[in-house]
């Protein structure tokens, strides 16, 4: 088998006839590289599992965000054409949420 950069390289009709074979390379531990016209398209890598499902709220009190994280420093609101804030003399950047310029 021809391989390249620690991968098997295989066209689309190379990869019909020797399916198989691709396949015990995967077992393997190789990766199987498909193209088409000399482009890669496709990569053939071995089944690692399920992925470990995410608990919501797992991080609770474990991650915070600065008091000042929406705060841009003037120089910066200046070059995102942000207004600066009358009572802060700092710009505000808008939340996530759509809220408007304080």
């Amino acid at each position: 088998m021809k391989k390249k950069t620690g991968a098997v390289v295989r066209n689309i009709s190379q990869a019909k006839a020797e399916l198989a074979a691709l396949i015990a390379e995967v077992q393997k531990g190789n990766e199987v590289i498909l193209t088409k016209r000399d482009e890669p398209f496709a990569k053939l890598v071995a089944y690692g599992g399920p992925t470990r499902r995410r608990t919501p709220g797992s991080l609770k009190g474990r991650i915070w965000i600065a008091p000042d994280f929406d705060v841009l420093p003037e120089d910066m609101a200046e070059t995102f054409g942000v207004r600066e804030a009358h009572s802060r003399k700092r710009a505000i950047w808008p939340s996530a949420r759509g809220t408007q310029l304080r």
